[in-house]
Formats: C-alpha cells, sequence, structure tokens
C-alpha cells in the first residue's frame, strides 16, 4: 500500500503575501485515507508553512480515524470535527508562523471539476462554496 511517489502532488497555494482570504489554495488528494496523504501535503507546504503540529479535518471526508500521524521529525495532531465554516476544508497550523486552510478537493472529482474547483480557491474571488 505504497504512495506512489512518482505522482506529483496536486496543490496550487495563492502566492505569499495575498491578503488575508478565507482559503490559502486548493489540495486535491488522491484518496481519503489520510495517513497516506498527510506526508506528501506537509512536504509540499514546508517551505511556507513548515513544522505544521495541528491539523483539522472533516470527519466525514476522511475514512481514518488519526489522531496523531508521526513523521521523521516530529508528530502532527489530528482533530476531527462533526460541523465547521466548511466541511471540505484542512486547516493546518505551524507554531509561529499561522494558519494554513486549504479547500479539499474531492479524490474522485473528474478533472474537470477539480479544475474548477481548484481555480475558484485560488482567486480572490470569495463567491465560491466552501
Amino acid at each position: 500500500m505504497n504512495h506512489d511517489q512518482s505522482l506529483p502532488i496536486r496543490l496550487e497555494l495563492l502566492p505569499p503575501g495575498s491578503g488575508p482570504y478565507r482559503l490559502d489554495g486548493a489540495w486535491w488528494p488522491r484518496s481519503h485515507d489520510l495517513a497516506r496523504e498527510l506526508p506528501d501535503l506537509l512536504a509540499a507546504l514546508d517551505e511556507r508553512w513548515p513544522n505544521v503540529s495541528r491539523i483539522t479535518v472533516s470527519r466525514p471526508l476522511w475514512r481514518t480515524g488519526l489522531g496523531r500521524l508521526t513523521l521523521a521529525d516530529r508528530t502532527v495532531h489530528i482533530n476531527r470535527s462533526d460541523a465547521g465554516e466548511s466541511p471540505s476544508a484542512i486547516r493546518l497550523l505551524s507554531y509561529g508562523v499561522g494558519r494554513c486552510d486549504l479547500l479539499v478537493v474531492p479524490p474522485g472529482a473528474t478533472p474537470a471539476e477539480a479544475d474548477r474547483l481548484m481555480s475558484s480557491a485560488t482567486t480572490h474571488d470569495e463567491t465560491h462554496a466552501g
């Protein structure tokens, strides 16, 4: 059940310094398995949001019930919520840096649907559902 490391992470972020927006970008994971998907996401975000220590995810979106994930150099605590501002978002907290909120595109989305959702999350238009 090894993750295929040759597949690039599907992540789009607003440029640094874009201002305070509800979302910092969008992420399209390949599965609903949080333990499989999080290491690549954290690695991709490490330059802007290093040392993420706490993550909040929507309980219905993810199949695994992890309470924490141990990476090579740290433990990341995972909070699972039943409801929140956005059931299709993931919130990552980086101590001393701040918060990163990403729209999560469902893994089973078609490429066209994923493109539309990711584009809407990475524009300054706040009218998209989230």
